[in-house]
């Protein structure tokens, strides 16, 4: 009887780490958008030890000449997760990897596939947000992510675009990518496939929830962004939070919610009506109420706004 103990403890030591892979392998969706072209749509909630602050989507683009990930993770223990995803996608190792942001899960895990001889993209407007908040954010994810945040080092591009759109030929494939404005932070772009009309959007977009206005955010020059967005006249996209979408419901859940800040937050900041005047009047929204995250994150977005417009010159 002991021995049989014995044995079933150590066949459970063993299946330990592939049970915990395949349990990591499953925080992420993935949607084939076009031949070759994957979504890998994570949770919309919040970042959590158990999903490696994967709360967002990534890409996962085929070429001739190996893998085209979009974004690399909050961590080199996330990057390692999106790389076998991808290459469970496409059968091919990772080439290349595009940072679409600044924010943490979008470039913390450069530093894993820098290591491995990956070419990482960014623009240097992306690379200097990043590099500003790269101290902020290890401190922040420390208590989410604990042992898992261990050996990340922040990492930028080894190729840095200068010019706000630039254009790449990656493995036979067109890539475009396109700064409009500063979105949910400075820096922020898009990732344009024009052959196919599908944009990796980034956090220009989020969709199924309320977007969050950070302190560094700007709502004018997001919407803005957006706006860029609209005139590329995507066929899909792929937000930066939520299921793969169209531009309408882009528009209906992102688009019209900026201009919502801006039209209505900018002239109570502007009449200097006080915040919690403008939280107070603005507070009911019902026609956003059903994206998840309202409850939490709206009177947040319209402090935030009005302190961003009361202190704009």
């Amino acid at each position: 009887m002991a021995l049989h103990r014995l044995a079933t403890l150590l066949c459970a030591l063993v299946m330990l780490p592939s049970a915990a892979l395949a349990s990591d392998e499953s925080i992420l969706h993935a949607e084939e958008v076009a031949p070759g072209i994957h979504a890998l749509i994570g949770p919309t909630g919040a970042r959590t030890f158990d999903n490696h602050a994967l709360n967002a989507n990534y890409g996962v683009i085929d070429t001739a000449d190996g893998t085209i990930l979009i974004d690399s993770g909050a961590s080199r223990s996330a990057a390692g997760v999106l790389e076998r995803q991808a290459v469970a996608l496409t059968g091919k190792p990772v080439r290349w990897v595009i940072n679409t942001g600044a924010q943490d899960h979008r470039w913390l895990g450069n530093d894993h596939f820098r290591a491995r001889g990956v070419e990482v993209i960014a623009m240097q407007r992306t690379v200097a947000t990043q590099r500003a908040v790269a101290a902020e954010q290890l401190d922040a994810l420390r208590p989410v992510l604990g042992e898992r945040l261990a050996g990340t080092t922040p990492a930028y591009a080894s190729q840095m675009l200068g010019d706000d759109h630039s254009t790449l030929e990656l493995g036979g494939r067109r890539i475009e990518i396109h700064y409009f404005a500063d979105a949910h932070f400075p820096g922020d772009m898009v990732v344009w496939l024009p052959a196919e009309g599908i944009a990796f959007a980034g956090d220009h977009v989020y969709v199924d929830r309320l977007l969050g206005v950070r302190p560094r955010s700007n709502p004018e020059s997001w919407l803005a962004a957006f706006e860029g967005l609209k005139g590329l006249q995507p066929r899909i996209i792929v937000p930066g939070h939520g299921n793969v979408t169209d531009l309408a419901t882009a528009e209906a859940q992102t688009g019209a919610y900026l201009a919502f800040l801006v039209e209505h937050v900018k002239v109570l900041a502007e009449e200097m009506a006080g915040v919690d005047a403008a939280v107070a009047a603005l507070a009911a929204a019902p026609q956003f109420e059903h994206l998840a995250n309202f409850a939490e994150l709206h009177r947040l977005n319209i402090n935030r706004a009005y302190l961003h417009f009361e202190s704009a010159p």
